[in-house]
């Protein structure tokens, strides 16, 4: 359920990652040239960890970067395989749906693998609190900018609402991580919020009424500053 006042919270997430957006979706050039990219966009997420060890600012930034290439690779694969069961199967409809869905399916296996393994390589060269900050610097920090949209919007929220909020764009995260493009990354939080709405109006809330509220309070924040 998209309403109209979410397109300040999309507004927000998108000023917030404009300049990523170019390099989100994989690339089929392995060469130098996507290396280039790949290695500059590993290393402005490991700029904010405040690793002062050079040594291991380049292990956490390679890890980095073997994931996107890695990740690149899974997704490479599977439109080279979909792309050949079309061709194969352009008078069978039916059979080439069944045999792009195996594919599907064994590329979700092949993501969850290489996401386990790309956390424990992490989590062993960082703490809690770096995971997090790359994890947010993969998916241009939607889950912080969601989750503080929704704390200024419902002021009033319980800390179980406000834990199932945090909970649902967490595990938005952890899928986005891992997705293509930057407008599926998108898409799974969006499938959350979607969510997290419900969840809000079936306890009560009006969000019509909160998303008012809370553009009127926007507004005179705005005023204020002048």
């Amino acid at each position: 359920m998209m309403m109209k006042k979410y397109t300040v919270i999309l507004a927000l997430i998108f000023a917030g990652c404009t300049a990523s957006l170019a390099q989100s979706a994989p690339d089929s050039n392995t060469g130098d040239k996507y290396t280039a990219v790949i290695m500059q966009r590993a290393a402005k997420i490991v700029d904010v960890l405040n690793i002062s060890d050079s040594v291991k600012y380049k292990k956490v930034r390679d890890i980095i970067v073997d994931q996107y290439r890695n990740l690149n690779d899974i997704y490479n694969d599977r439109n080279a395989k979909n792309k050949a069961i079309k061709q194969q199967f352009a008078d069978d409809k039916a059979a080439a749906v069944t045999k792009t869905a195996d594919v599907d399916s064994g590329m979700v296996k092949q993501l969850s693998v290489l996401h386990g393994q790309y956390l424990s390589k992490l989590t062993a060269e960082l703490n809690a609190d770096q995971v997090d900050k790359v994890k947010d610097g993969m998916t241009y920090r939607i889950y912080p900018i969601t989750y503080t949209a929704y704390l200024d919007e419902i002021p009033n929220l319980s800390s179980l609402q406000k834990d199932k909020i945090k909970g649902w764009l967490l595990e938005a995260r952890e899928n986005a991580i891992d997705a293509e493009s930057s407008e599926k990354k998108h898409a799974w939080f969006g499938k959350f919020k979607g969510r997290i709405n419900n969840y809000l109006s079936a306890q009560g809330y009006d969000m019509k009424k909160e998303g008012e509220e809370w553009q009127k309070r926007i507004k005179e924040r705005a005023a204020t500053k002048k």
